[in-house]
């Protein structure tokens, strides 16, 4: 077994981040983690370095080689699995899905994912929305998905022409997702509950010739449950004599748990899209079923299926745009940019991209790390897994290892943002004029960052740049820097300080 040793992002220990079982020596293994942006897309999630094996030059070769690397999960969900992604010379991406350890290897604890490949090229493991695949024949399938057992596809016989592989992914559409979006725009204050985003892929050629059932969760209005349920206590209290020492809230009602079709106010609207537009499907019948589950019947295709409950109608722009708002919303991440000067030298900058969620016990993990310095944090912004802050200075305070203007920056002063990686950069600051600033006793700055996103870059070479050097827009946060003066000696000849003397005795 070979190990390739490396320097992981959050720990000043050397930690191996490769095992290779080959053959035999003549591999070399590198750390990429420049190349981490291009690395994930839609609503993948790095969970690994990037690491790139190849062969030395002048050295011989033999597949099969086994290539296991050390990944860390920190957020578990039972819609997403974890795969190993690569990316081969001609820059062909693949997934692979790996055997996934947890123990020992090498000498060395964790999670590791362990994949046999007959090719060299870029690895990295990520965590993707789980795909089912499944075949559907002449007979028909009744099926529900595992990721989440409510969602049920029911195909009747003859639904197809020949036996089908179909896939299907399910996007969790939770509550604070739903409210963050809502509370962008006041015309969706109407809808009250939203399903999960349901992917479905059908093979094109074969179009649907008897309808698919589908079922959804989606549920009512919470006020409205809670309503209900108070009115169905007090009618059991009229009806049935009970215990008066009992309160009337810990009364329980028998068969509450299995509960009939209710009639409700509320609207039902489905939405399908095909090609990446979103179409509102109204001929379409949704009926409510027992405990908070809809369904109805698709005669046609669709790639994603999403259902709506309003309270009133809405206009079917509205509801297309929110479909929209909420697939994209779904992959973006609120984050706050933080900014920890070194306690011991100011010049020493930590610049670290974390979820706001976590920016508490992110902030406590640095104190503890000993970065005690000033700590400046940003408002939130909202980052995409793989975008990068590019990092500029202004004022009198710049970076040693920075070129100031319009040019293409380096890797290092770019953050890349993961969601499950710890974004860290390390800058050390300087002052541009070291006689500026005259009447302030420290040198003052601005970092500002510029957001990058993925469809910004591209693969040249074996390195990721921007499609266009040039940078546009307003910067998405800016962070003031300030940096301390030093103590000037001022240095005159000696025949000056004797003339001074003379002068002062005269």
């Amino acid at each position: 077994m070979l190990r390739f040793t490396g320097q992981m992002d959050d720990s000043n220990k050397p930690t191996d981040v490769c095992f290779i079982r080959a053959p035999a020596d003549g591999l070399r293994c590198e750390v990429d983690d420049a190349l981490s942006c291009l690395m994930v897309s839609g609503s993948e999630e790095l969970i690994s370095r990037v690491i790139r094996v190849k062969v030395q030059a002048g050295d011989t070769f033999h597949f099969p080689v086994t290539v296991a690397v050390p990944f860390c999960l920190r957020h578990r969900s039972s819609h997403r699995e974890v795969a190993v992604k690569f990316v081969d010379e001609e820059k062909r991406e693949s997934y692979i899905t790996p055997v996934t350890t947890v123990g020992a290897l090498g000498g060395q604890k964790g999670c590791f994912a362990e994949v046999k490949v007959y090719s060299l090229g870029i690895f990295a493991v990520v965590s993707c929305l789980k795909r089912e695949t499944y075949n559907v024949s002449k007979r028909g399938l009744s099926l529900k998905l595992p990721m989440d057992p409510r969602i049920c596809l029911n195909y009747l016989p003859g639904s197809f022409t020949a036996p089908v592989m179909a896939q299907t992914m399910v996007q969790p559409v939770d509550t604070i997702l739903l409210a963050a979006v809502k509370s962008r725009n006041d015309a969706y204050e109407l809808v009250v509950s939203a399903s999960p985003l349901l992917h479905l892929t059908h093979p094109k050629s074969q179009p649907l010739r008897r309808p698919l059932t589908v079922m959804l969760p989606c549920p009512p209005n919470p006020d409205k449950r809670e309503e209900t349920r108070r009115k169905k206590i007090q009618e059991h209290q009229i009806r049935t004599p009970c215990n008066s020492l009992l309160p009337s809230d810990k009364v329980r009602l028998f068969g509450a748990g299995v509960r009939a079709n209710e009639k409700s106010n509320e609207l039902l609207i489905l939405l399908g899209s095909r090609d990446k537009q979103w179409t509102v499907l109204d001929k379409i019948v949704i009926r409510n079923q027992q405990n908070g589950l809809v369904s109805f019947d698709l005669i046609e295709n669709f790639d994603r299926l999403l259902v709506f409950r309003l309270l009133s109608p809405l206009q079917p722009c509205h509801l297309t745009a929110l479909a929209e708002e909420l697939e994209a919303s779904a992959c973006r991440h609120s984050v706050s940019v933080v900014l920890q000067c070194g306690r011991d030298n100011p010049h020493s900058v930590l610049l670290a991209a974390l979820p706001s969620r976590d920016l508490g016990w992110e902030l406590n993990r640095l104190r503890a790390q000993g970065c005690g310095g000033i700590v400046e944090t940003s408002s939130e912004i909202s980052l995409c897994e793989g975008d990068q802050l590019l990092l500029r200075f202004s004022g009198n305070i710049t970076s040693t290892a920075f070129t100031q203007g319009n040019t293409v920056a380096e890797p290092h002063d770019r953050l890349t943002f993961h969601c499950q990686r710890r974004n860290q950069l390390l800058v050390h600051l300087t002052e541009v004029d070291p006689f500026g600033n005259y009447s302030s006793p420290c040198y003052k700055g601005t970092a500002m960052l510029y957001r990058v996103t993925r469809a910004e870059l591209e693969w040249r070479g074996d390195k990721a740049v921007l499609r266009d050097e040039k940078l546009r827009g307003n910067p998405v946060c800016k962070l003031p820097l300030s940096l301390p003066k030093k103590v000037r000696v001022i240095h005159r000849p000696v025949a000056t300080r004797v003339k001074i003397c003379e002068e002062a005795g005269g």
